[in-house]
């Protein structure tokens, strides 16, 4: 049977005709090596997922789609007062694209010089994720 995508990922059907979701194994990525070192499953899985998503720039590659990734290029470089809440926008729509992400907390943006640091909370059924970033302010 080939597997149907829908809104909240792929799904097969098993022998009683309820839907069921596939496991979130993967590739697992060495980002220092550049290299696929095996597989992950559950909050490591996602834990790269949502690494990944937010490494991505949104619209920059075909192969994704537009709800993938983040825009950074739209407030990285702006004042500070309009960038704060438009970066917190950016990184939860980013990380609410992934159906495992099931709540995430208010990210905290705090400015250094030319560099913004994000701390956020991404809930899952796997369990809490912190994450934290680092970014040049002016891209």
């Amino acid at each position: 049977m080939i597997p149907e995508a829908g809104q909240s990922g792929y799904i097969t059907e098993q022998a009683d005709g309820e839907a069921s979701e596939s496991p979130s194994l993967t590739y697992g990525i060495d980002w220092k090596k550049g290299r696929i070192t095996g597989y992950v499953d559950g909050l490591e899985a996602l834990k790269q997922a949502v690494d990944k998503a937010l490494r991505t720039l949104r619209y920059e590659q075909l192969i994704y789609s537009s709800n993938y990734g983040t825009e950074w290029n739209l407030v990285l470089g702006q004042d500070r007062l309009l960038a704060r809440p438009e970066i917190r926008r950016v990184v939860t729509e980013a990380l609410l694209q992934d159906d495992r992400v099931e709540g995430v907390n208010q990210p905290e943006v705090s400015f250094n010089g030319e560099n913004v640091s994000i701390n956020v909370t991404a809930r899952s059924r796997y369990g809490d994720i912190q994450i934290r970033k680092e970014l040049n302010a002016n891209g």
